[in-house]
């Protein structure tokens, strides 16, 4: 007995073999690396990326953006103190060319292509190797099937396996007769290529589109600017009303050429019930110019249907009228001349307008009113307008003085007038009222502050200008995503 306990207390103790198991070394960096890598590079990061940019992009249409208009993301920051610049440390106003916006954007790229380049590659292999060689023993496969041909049919082994071989390509199949020894011809087929091929199309042009669209935002620009019948716009920084460049933008990519907008038309329905007046075309003649130097071209510009120059394309996308107005100072100098653009406010081209007068001596003045291309006035004396067409024009203007703010180098809009700093000289409360005007007639400011002439009316048109290096390779990587989805679901 003292011998068998004995030789227990020396025998080992039983081992757990699932603590051993379980302790599995530490990661070194190049597995880490490699973990990082493996799981980067994986469908599901793909896709979780690709929401994550959606989601990411969403404070872009929540807050103004400063490449957009910078001036209104001043003024965003001024009137939100409490956090504006918080938002601005977070770069909400840039979220485009932000870094974790750029950060999210860079990452599903790589992911992507590590998830496609390697498949891709083996695809390559897969397709260029043969099919696998027949089984020896058919009987360990979980599927098979056997036809046996008679000795007496007249039909040698390698005769049956050829027939067979042309039957499978009709069907698709990939074919390898394997005819070594002549005694045990077999036959190797597969097919399901087109299926991995589509889906490949399709995560590949995914890359393709996400190059396109960050060419397009690296090198593109677009802009708007407002032509009265006359102007002309020459493509630099300087003649556009509103400018946004890409992230890698420079102003040597603009090209010297010009648009004159010659006449502008719009025809209104006049037979249609319930429609009379109701605009149902818009054409704008227009003089372009590639350089300086080229010979003038006459084109028509209309709705979806762009002006292409340099490049870029120019859309038709507003328009309304712009009276042309001289205003005279105390000094009977001529203040200011020319037409002045009315921005749309209702029906029938009710619109609004500001004129300001910085040069107007000894004081300064501004007018703000509306114009109606047809004006009526009811019982009340409020005054409207009853046809979009120019049957009875009319201004009608409250007139100011005093300092109009433009020399302290804050921007201003165009289509606002601040009064609190300025003295009303012309209104309907006071004792010299508004001022109303009909074309070819003018009118004298009280005080001895100067006149003003309602000349007569010109359109005007609002025009989009576009530049994206990377928008036909985008359609062209967008079609070919559509096509090769297709492919992989249906074939």
């Amino acid at each position: 007995m003292s011998e068998r306990v004995k030789a227990n207390k020396k025998s080992p103790a039983p081992v757990d073999t699932a603590k051993a198991e379980a302790a599995l070394p530490m990661l070194g960096p190049v597995e880490m690396l490699r973990w990082a890598w493996t799981q980067l590079t994986s469908m599901r990061t793909a896709l979780f990326l690709l929401l994550l940019l959606a989601v990411a992009a969403v404070p872009g249409s929540l807050f103004p953006q400063r490449p957009a208009n910078p001036s209104v993301v001043t003024q965003y920051i001024k009137d939100n103190p409490d956090y504006g610049k918080l938002l601005d440390t977070l770069q909400l106003y840039d979220v485009y060319s932000s870094a974790w916006f750029s950060a999210i954007y860079i990452l599903l790229f790589i992911s992507l292509i590590g998830c496609v380049v390697p498949r891709a590659i083996a695809h390559y292999k897969a397709m260029r190797s043969q099919p696998p060689r027949t089984p020896k023993r058919l009987s360990r496969l979980p599927e098979y099937g056997t036809l046996v041909v008679p000795a007496g049919a007249g039909l040698p082994a390698s005769d049956a396996i050829r027939s067979a071989a042309g039957v499978l390509k009709k069907r698709g199949y990939r074919v390898d007769v394997r005819d070594d020894d002549g005694a045990r011809p077999s036959l190797g087929a597969e097919r399901g290529f087109a299926k991995e091929v589509g889906n490949l199309v399709f995560h590949t042009s995914l890359i393709g589109v996400l190059v396109s669209v960050a060419i397009g935002g690296l090198f593109g620009y677009s802009g708007q600017r407002i032509l009265v019948e006359g102007d002309t716009f020459v493509n630099t920084l300087v003649g556009y009303d509103q400018f946004t460049p890409g992230t890698n933008f420079q102003s040597s990519q603009l090209q010297p050429y010009s648009i004159q907008l010659d006449k502008f038309a719009v025809t209104f329905d006049r037979e249609s019930k319930g429609k009379v007046g109701q605009p149902i075309d818009f054409t704008a003649d227009v003089t372009t110019k590639e350089t300086p130097d080229a010979p003038a071209k006459q084109e028509v510009l209309k709705v979806n249907e762009p002006v292409t120059l340099g490049g870029t394309s120019i859309y038709l996308t507003g328009n309304g009228y712009a009276p042309v107005v001289t205003i005279r100072d105390g000094a009977g100098n001529v203040a200011m001349q020319g037409p002045v653009v009315a921005k749309l406010q209702g029906d029938n081209y009710y619109s609004s307008l500001v004129i300001k007068v910085p040069d107007a001596k000894p004081e300064q003045l501004g007018f703000a009113g509306f114009f109606l291309p047809t004006a009526f006035i009811t019982e009340e004396g409020i005054s409207f307008s009853g046809d979009p067409d120019l049957f009875n024009p009319q201004l009608t203007l409250n007139s100011y003085y005093g300092d109009l703010g433009l020399d302290g180098g804050a921007p201003q809009n165009v289509f606002e007038l601040d009064v609190k700093d300025l003295t009303p000289l012309n209104a309907r409360n006071l004792d010299a009222g508004g001022i109303t005007l009909a074309p070819g007639t003018s009118y004298t400011l009280p005080e001895g502050k100067g006149t003003i002439s309602f000349d007569g009316v010109k359109r005007y048109v609002g025009v989009d200008i576009h530049h994206n290096p990377g928008q036909l390779y985008a359609l062209i990587f967008a079609l070919l995503a559509v096509a090769g989805l297709i492919v992989s679901l249906y074939v």
